[in-house]
């Protein structure tokens, strides 16, 4: 694999309170906002992108950390990873609460909503980013959250990537509207267990749809990062999505796609 020069977006600079961040747009229907996973937006995370915009939406790609389009080599991922981790921007551990920056990915959300219209605003998480969909959803144009193999905190298997006041708003938002937050995982995942699912099911009840993947369904030869530092099949829809029709990771990918046009582009 190669770097993605990226050439079939238009490369934004979008400024939320104050603070400018690169975002990468493409397509054209209802906004969806498409987070980097870990460690950056890869040529996984664009191919996913691509899919999205070419299933009707305008995917907005923010960039968060690492060097977008780069293809993700071990020794890069790492010093990506240790950046991110000492970051005002994120609390990667145990007892942080909620990262700073998904503030200011809501107002990406909102702004976006603004600008492309229809009933609102889809948010997909991915790794390092993967409850960020879900917390986006405190902003009420944000009305399909995908959260996927959610790796946050590093340190507790069984945590969220959440204060407790703003546990409590998701919960309250979803319940008043009647969201459903649509995640996905692999059985084996180190990085994202059976716990974390749990309590992510303990805090939404029924409106937190968790779908689980088998290991062997990952694709056993992915980039040198998820081979050499994840270690355990992680991306189910990015690194270790296998591109055959019929395949679990290309059903889990098109059951997004129909996630977010019955949300974001209802029949009739």
């Amino acid at each position: 694999m190669t770097d993605d020069p990226i050439t079939d977006f238009i490369r934004r600079s979008v400024a939320v309170q104050g603070v400018e961040k690169t975002v990468y747009v493409a397509g054209a229907g209802p906004a969806v906002v498409v987070l980097p996973e870990m460690p950056g937006i890869s040529p996984d995370v664009l191919r996913l992108a691509r899919w999205v915009r070419d299933a009707g939406f305008t995917v907005h790609v923010p960039s968060l950390f690492g060097t977008d389009g780069a293809f993700p080599t071990a020794e890069g991922g790492r010093e990506v990873v240790r950046r991110a981790c000492v970051s005002a921007e994120f609390r990667a551990f145990a007892g942080g609460g909620t990262s700073p920056v998904t503030v200011w990915l809501r107002g990406l959300a909102r702004q976006a909503h603004e600008e492309c219209g229809g009933p609102g605003v889809g948010a997909i998480g991915l790794c390092f980013t993967g409850n960020f969909a879900l917390t986006m959803a405190l902003e009420p144009a944000v009305i399909a959250p995908v959260v996927n193999h959610p790796s946050l905190p590093l340190d507790d298997p069984g945590g969220l990537e959440l204060d407790a006041a703003d546990a409590r708003a998701v919960r309250d938002r979803l319940a008043r509207d009647g969201l459903t937050v649509l995640a996905y995982r692999f059985e084996g995942d180190r990085w994202c267990t059976g716990q974390r699912f749990a309590a992510y099911r303990a805090l939404l009840g029924e409106a937190f749809d968790g779908r689980v993947l088998p290991d062997d369904a990952a694709n056993p030869v992915p980039p040198p990062f998820f081979a050499d530092v994840v270690g355990t099949p992680h991306s189910v829809v990015t690194a270790h999505l296998v591109d055959e029709a019929g395949h679990p990771t290309v059903r889990a990918r098109d059951e997004i796609l129909a996630f977010l046009t019955g949300r974001l582009r209802p029949a009739g």
